[in-house]
């Protein structure tokens, strides 16, 4: 699918330094492109943009095409005139050590705010209309669900009568401690009934009713497009494509599930029947209970997947090559009864195949998308990544102690392969090393003819001299840190997402090692 090789570095927007709690659109993300053009890096791959969970995780969001606020630079907010040099200046702290996200809200949504009020004190921009008839499939709806949910949150702080009510309403299907928490956070399911079943004269109401809160909305979204979209144009202009990262699933508390309940496996209160995860695995001996509900494939199909193809198409104008996550489950997916403790009690369930990607080319055309094929990977789903043509991944902390071929051992590769040293989801390469068995350390020292002294730095010569055609590294791997420095150990919820790295660690011997294994290996040529 692609026809040099490259390579590049993986880093979300929200491990960017910042005086603000989080990485965003600013100077911060603009430097750290031009320092992968001086490391002669041809990618930048990232994770999904969208709203974060109160964890911070971006891959159980309130909507598979929004962005997520916090992003949204201040300092380009003053370019607009849309705040003064001074209010941005007085909110800024020292630089976070790590992504701090109510750090952040405290500082930012404030500001954003009065953003907001000076914006609609002002014409409209040209494009500013543009942007909402074209964003409207997805815009207008997501825009409602949150006005709603924060409007609910306000009113509900005492309202124990509605509570109660709604606890004695669901009883027979939730326990009262996940009722309480869904109505605590105006999950869509506790919506007004009418509603929650979207209810044409209801949301008419509602519309009205909350018509401020909508705009507001409306304005986040438009200027997070827009700073997005001029930093990923400054990217490309760089001669760096953009790797974006879609998960297979949509989070249950979505507008996306609110707005098309007739696409997932819901009971007639809207609870889900059945919902997402995988077996017991490399990372967790429960497997692991993802808990968003799964898809009515019968209905897509029947619309022609209609709903896939707006989400990809809108991925694809954010990014130039989408990484979809979790890539098996197109073919089976593992399916778990609502309610169950952990994913032990779930069974395999064919997905829609390639009949979903067929329909995707015709509509779209080429699909420069990475299979995430990772994990249980039966003969059915390779046979399914070799019929779209997609490259599958490659993880090398994956590839030792064992088998001497192993598929993950560079001489096993294919060309359309894209190979890390890591994901978001590993160890850091020092970190896996330090916690590897002996037997791992030592096949890893042989098949490298190495003493191990720098693994990190081993790993990524590995990846760039393999067949693959595309490479990248975690950036905690070219810097050369610890466990203390991953991004996500999965089947946890606290301590995960909060990675922020500082320009001091990122010198010269950093940039000249990319330099010097992106030209010896042929990755540099663009």
């Amino acid at each position: 699918m692609f026809s040099n090789r490259k390579s590049g570095i993986l880093l979300h927007l929200s491990s960017i330094p910042s005086p603000f709690g989080i990485g965003d659109f600013g100077k911060g993300a603009y430097r750290f492109v031009e320092t992968l053009v001086e490391a002669k890096q041809t990618l930048w791959q990232i994770l999904p943009l969208c709203p974060v969970d109160y964890s911070g995780s971006p891959y159980q969001s309130t909507s598979a095409f929004a962005g997520e606020p916090l992003y949204i630079s201040l300092d380009l907010l003053v370019q607009d005139n849309l705040l003064t040099l001074d209010e941005v200046e007085a909110a800024k702290q020292s630089v976070f050590s790590h992504t701090d996200y109510k750090m952040a809200r405290e500082l930012k949504i404030p500001l954003l705010n009065k953003a907001f009020q000076n914006f609609q004190n002002q014409p409209s921009p040209e494009d500013y209309n543009d942007f909402l008839e074209k964003n409207k499939f997805w815009l207008d709806d997501y825009a409602l669900f949150m006005a709603v949910k924060t409007y609910l949150i306000t009113q509900r702080k005492d309202d124990e009568e509605g509570q109660n009510e709604f606890l004695e309403e669901t009883k027979e299907l939730l326990s009262a401690q996940v009722a309480r928490v869904y109505y605590d956070s105006a999950c869509w399911c506790s919506f007004p009934q009418e509603l929650r079943q979207r209810k044409p004269q209801a949301i008419q109401e509602w519309t009205s009713v909350l018509n401020e809160e909508i705009k507001w909305e409306f304005f986040l979204q438009y200027v997070f497009h827009k700073q997005w979209r001029q930093l990923k144009q400054y990217t490309n202009e760089c001669g760096i494509q953009i790797i974006g990262d879609t998960p297979i699933f949509v989070s249950y508390d979505s507008a996306d599930v609110w707005a098309n309940q007739k696409a997932f496996q819901l009971n007639s209160f809207g609870f889900p029947t059945v919902v997402a995860g995988v077996p017991p695995d490399y990372f967790s001996e429960t497997g692991q209970l993802w808990g968003n509900p799964l898809y009515q494939w019968k209905y897509h199909e029947k619309t022609s997947y209609q709903w896939w193809i707006s989400r990809i198409r809108k991925a694809l104008e954010d990014v130039d090559i989408l990484r979809i996550d979790h890539f098996r489950g197109f073919e089976s997916y593992w399916e778990i009864p609502f309610g169950a403790e952990d994913a032990r009690s779930g069974k395999w369930v064919k997905g829609p195949g390639v009949k979903l990607f067929r329909k995707m080319e015709k509509v779209l055309g080429t699909l420069p998308l990475i299979a995430e094929d990772l994990g249980i990977i039966t003969d059915a789903v390779q046979d399914l990544r070799e019929k779209t043509g997609f490259p599958g991944m490659r993880i090398l902390q994956f590839a030792f102690g064992n088998d001497m071929n192993h598929g993950y051992l560079p001489h096993s590769y294919d060309k359309n392969t894209v190979v890390y040293t890591g994901t978001h989801d590993n160890n850091t390469t020092i970190g896996w090393y330090q916690n590897g068995t002996e037997k791992e350390k030592d096949h890893f020292r042989r098949y490298m003819n190495t003493t191990g002294e720098s693994p990190n730095w081993d790993f990524i010569r590995l990846a760039f001299s393999s067949p693959a055609q595309i490479a990248i590294i975690p950036l905690q791997d070219v810097l050369g840190l610890g466990e203390e420095y991953r991004m996500n150990m999965p089947g946890t919820i606290r301590g995960n997402w909060s990675f922020v790295f500082q320009w001091e660690m990122w010198n010269e011997g950093c940039l000249e090692g990319l330099r010097y294994l992106s030209l010896l290996f042929g990755r540099n040529i663009g």
